[in-house]
This record gives structure tokens, C-alpha cells and sequence, in this order.
């Protein structure tokens, strides 16, 4: 073995005469611990809330959408259905359009948006799991709508006698004061037929009808879509289906990714996960300042023990090499203690979900690059502490 590691291990477990000393041995040690786990459950915890917020997106976001260049609708043909079914990348599809409207129901009035979707929608977007009453009928004038949209209009579900009224403003050019009011808006009369419940801003978004009908309420032709959804195969390659489907429309229109259509979203929360990283690696900084001093305490403790060491032949070098050592056995036993400690307690959360946030269980994700990221930044901050607080060792201090 190593003669500075044989004598560094030989340090840490040995107990100073001293009982100061190790009282400050056993703080530094336990301040690295605790610092650890708690990076450690902080990480965990924005990747739960990072994939909480994110699963709501795989409800109205497909893996790939195919949007207009300039305007609101492009043109879907029959041409374009043949060289999409030729995509073998490319396992389902299905068109929508989307446009503000106003709903009204009795004395209530509420901005919203219709998207009238195929017959193909559930197979793209998985939205039986969003389904909170009723069932998903958009066929023969009935919808689906958010829970927000019904709650905020007091409408019921299958109330046939006083129908949901959608109002949408007909394409043209020229002020509304120029023609009738009742000229310039189209009305449908609709039976909510299910609701969908997601999360709050979500819920009070959309009302789902056909596609036919969405439409025609809005006077476009039948090839007219304002997006087509795409469900990647498994094993297909995000770049190929994109170049591929891109030819099919005659790169007339633009391709996002889920990420994509969401970047806003992301953005934010990675820059959330990277602000609270930094601001517990400057905790974890100031942490470790123990390490120094402590380090620094234990040359003083065995300043004797050194120069006895010193006289026997061992240089300055690797007398300094002895405490780096000490250090960095320190901080790495405590890094990985305390990983041990965060496991736990996510995995504990994961299982019986002690902390909730209403009735849900605190998102947490249990990933082993945030054990990878704790054990970095620990072996780090330790080499720097270690290093500064071993440079003390000197013929001066020795000769002393």
C-alpha cells in the first residue's frame, strides 16, 4: 500500500487526544453528508416536478406536428395521405384544425378554443387517461370539453334541451360595423358528450368536435387543416420521419418535436434545475470550507507526528500528500453516505409518497445521473478543499 494512504487512512479513523478536534472532525463529516443528500433530494425532486409538468403535454402534443409556414390552415390532399401511408417511420396521423371562439350557454359567456380533430385522434393522442366524465363522442354535433370550460358555463353533460352554443367569426375582409352583426358569425349548436380534466390552464383551453363540423363552421374546405399530428414507431428516427414527411407536403409546412412545441416550458425548467443546483453547490462551497479548517486543525494536532515523520525522511511533499488524502477520503465517504441518504428517502417517496401537494403525491424521480452529478461536485469541492488546507504544510510549520 501506498506509504501517504497507509498513513491517511491510519488518520481519519484515529481519534485525536484532543476532544476538540474531534468535535470538528465529526462536524465537517456530518455537515458533508447532510449537504449531499440534500442536493441529491433537491435534483430528485425538480426531475419529478419536470416530468409531472411535461406529462401533460403528451395528452395535446404529439411526437412530431406538421404546422402552416403562413397562416392558420394549409392543404391536406388525398395525394398527401398516399405518401404519408408510405412512411414506414410514421405509424398513425391525424389532422385537426383549431380556432378561437366564444362559447355561450344560458346568460354565460366564455372565450375558448374548438379543435375539430378525425377519427384518428385517439389513436395518435392518448386521451383515455384524461377522460374524467362521460365518454369521447365528437360525432352528430357532440364534443368533448375541459372541466373548466363546463364548470365556468354550467353546462351538463348530454343536456340536449339547452345545448352549448359555439359562435365563430366567418373569414372575410372589412369591418363588422360595414355588415350585419348577425352576418358575420357562424353559430353550432353542441351537446357536451364527455369531459377532460388535465390541469387547470388546459381544462379551460379547449372543446373537442369533429373535424367536418369544426370546418364547416368556420368555411374551410374539406383539405384545409390548421395541423396534422404524427405518432412516430418506436425504433423510427425523429430526423428521417421529419425529412421524409417535410418532401410529402413539399416542405410547405414545419415540423416541431414535442420539446419543440413546448421549448418555452423547457427552458424554464432547466433553468429552474440549473439555478438550484448552483445555489446548493455555493452551500455545499461554503460546507466544505469546513473541510479546510478542519484539515488545518489536524496539522496542528499532529504537527509532532509530522516532523517525526519529516526526520525519518518523508518529504514536504508527500507529508502534504498525506492530508490531501485524509480530505478527499473525508469528503468522498461523506458524498456517498449521503447519496445513500437521498436514495432512501426518494425511493421511500416513490413508494408510499409520504410529502403530497394537494392529494397527489411530491414528484419525484429517482435517476442515476443526478448520483453521478452529487458525487462529481462533492469529489470536486473536496480535491479544491483538500488542496488548499494541505498546502499549509511547510519546513517552517515543521521545524516549529
Amino acid at each position: 500500500m501506498n506509504f501517504s494512504v497507509f498513513i491517511a487512512k491510519r488518520y481519519v479513523r484515529a481519534k485525536s487526544s484532543q476532544n476538540a478536534v474531534n468535535i470538528i472532525n465529526f462536524v465537517t463529516f456530518l455537515v458533508i453528508v447532510i449537504g449531499a443528500a440534500a442536493l441529491f433530494i433537491v435534483l430528485s425532486g425538480f426531475a419529478g416536478l419536470k416530468n409531472f409538468s411535461l406529462s401533460f403535454t403528451t395528452v395535446f402534443d404529439p411526437d412530431l406536428k406538421a404546422l402552416p409556414i403562413t397562416g392558420k390552415t394549409f392543404t391536406f390532399s388525398e395525394e398527401h395521405h398516399e405518401k404519408l401511408k408510405a412512411i414506414e417511420g410514421v405509424a398513425s396521423y391525424t389532422r385537426e384544425i383549431e380556432e378561437k371562439v366564444l362559447l355561450q350557454h344560458r346568460e354565460k359567456s366564455e372565450l375558448a378554443y374548438i379543435k375539430g380533430v378525425d377519427t384518428a385522434y385517439e389513436d395518435v393522442m392518448a386521451i383515455d387517461s384524461i377522460l374524467y366524465l362521460g365518454e369521447w363522442r365528437i360525432t352528430d354535433q357532440h364534443g368533448v370539453a375541459g372541466l373548466g370550460i363546463v364548470n365556468k358555463l354550467g353546462v351538463s353533460v348530454q343536456q340536449t334541451r339547452n345545448p352549448l352554443k359555439i359562435i365563430a367569426l366567418k373569414p372575410g375582409k372589412g369591418s363588422i360595423s360595414q355588415q350585419r352583426l348577425s352576418d358575420s358569425y357562424n353559430t353550432l349548436p353542441l351537446v357536451i358528450s364527455g369531459v377532460y380534466q388535465i390541469e387547470e390552464s388546459l381544462d379551460q383551453k379547449y372543446i373537442f368536435i369533429e373535424l367536418p363540423l369544426a370546418q364547416a363552421l368556420l368555411e374551410k374546405d374539406s383539405t384545409q387543416v390548421s395541423g396534422v399530428n404524427f405518432k412516430l414507431r418506436p425504433s423510427a428516427s425523429v430526423t428521417e420521419a421529419s425529412e421524409q414527411i417535410a418532401n410529402a407536403f413539399g416542405n410547405t409546412v414545419t415540423l416541431k418535436t414535442r420539446q419543440e412545441l413546448n421549448s418555452t416550458l423547457h427552458k424554464m425548467l432547466n433553468t429552474e434545475n440549473v439555478a438550484t443546483y448552483l445555489i446548493f453547490t455555493l452551500v455545499l462551497i461554503i460546507a466544505l470550507f469546513n473541510v479546510v479548517g478542519a484539515i488545518i486543525m489536524m496539522i496542528l494536532d499532529k504537527q509532532q507526528n509530522s516532523k517525526t515523520l519529516y526526520n525519518l525522511g518523508v518529504t514536504i511533499k508527500e507529508l502534504r500528500r498525506i492530508y490531501f488524502i485524509q480530505g478527499i477520503i473525508v469528503t468522498i465517504a461523506g458524498g456517498v453516505i449521503g447519496v445513500l441518504i437521498g436514495t432512501i428517502a426518494i425511493l421511500l417517496q416513490l413508494q408510499f409518497g409520504f410529502f403530497k401537494i394537494g392529494v397527489i403525491d411530491y414528484p419525484v424521480a429517482f435517476q442515476f445521473i443526478n448520483i453521478l452529478i452529487v458525487l462529481t461536485t462533492i469529489i470536486v469541492l473536496g480535491v479544491i478543499a483538500s488542496k488548499i488546507a494541505s498546502s499549509r504544510i511547510n519546513k517552517k510549520l515543521i521545524a516549529n
